[in-house]
């Protein structure tokens, strides 16, 4: 099962094991310590995983270290520029970087590139195989960039979609972000990635509250055959 949580969280529920990507708030909109995670997830018995694709404060929330006091059982994974900030010991958690590999008796987790800050994550979990692009985006504001910066945006984030095509050319599902903020071609970055990489479910992520902005990509994604997951809530 996949839980939407706020702009660019996600859980996964599988038998015995939660994944909690990417958590920056919970899912109520009344309270800051409400919503599934606090509610169910963190109350769930099995295996807890806590992944952080990089330090930004919209990807990696400090709270989440606090959760061990509930849940001593739990396993943090995090991308190495979350320590090299000091947001996290290096007690706290796993640290991998691109091309490292995070892999026990539950779930294998790779560590693909990104074109920001941090990593984005290849998860294989009882036979689903998982893509959370963090800040992997092809990330260009055509209204205000110069044609060379556009050309070097683009360039880099196929470079990193050409390497993510290589080891998984198709996975059931893709997280990934469609943020009307960079202006007008701001699903360009996902639909080259769905032209790319043959995606079972696409889920859109990264808009906050701009659930019209998310959905958008809904024709777009059917069109190449995606199942696409709306977002209202």
């Amino acid at each position: 099962k996949l839980d939407y949580i706020y702009h660019s969280g996600f859980a996964i529920e599988a038998d015995g094991i939660t994944v909690i990507i990417d958590y920056y708030k919970d899912s109520s909109e009344e309270a800051p310590d409400r919503g599934i995670v606090h509610d169910h997830l963190l109350k769930k018995p099995g295996t807890l995983y806590v992944l952080s694709s990089h330090f930004h404060p919209d990807h990696f929330n400090r709270d989440i270290l606090s959760w061990k006091e509930q849940r001593p059982d739990i396993r943090y994974i995090f991308s190495k520029d979350i320590l090299k900030h000091r947001r996290a010991t290096a007690e706290d958690a796993v640290y991998i970087n691109k091309g490292d590999v995070y892999e026990d008796e539950n779930i294998r987790i790779e560590a693909f590139g990104s074109t920001d800050v941090g990593i984005s994550f290849l998860i294989d979990l009882q036979g689903m195989r998982l893509f959370h692009a963090g800040d992997l985006n092809n990330w260009h504001w055509s209204e205000e960039s110069t044609p060379q910066e556009i050309r070097k945006a683009e360039g880099d984030f196929l470079a990193e979609i050409k390497n993510l095509q290589q080891k998984a050319p198709r996975v059931d599902i893709a997280m990934f972000p469609v943020d009307s903020r960079i202006g007008k071609d701001y699903m360009r970055g996902a639909e080259q990635f769905v032209e790319r990489i043959k995606t079972a479910i696409f889920a859109p992520m990264h808009f906050s509250e701009d659930y019209r902005g998310g959905n958008a990509f809904r024709t777009f994604a059917e069109s190449r055959g995606c199942r696409f997951l709306t977002i209202s809530r």
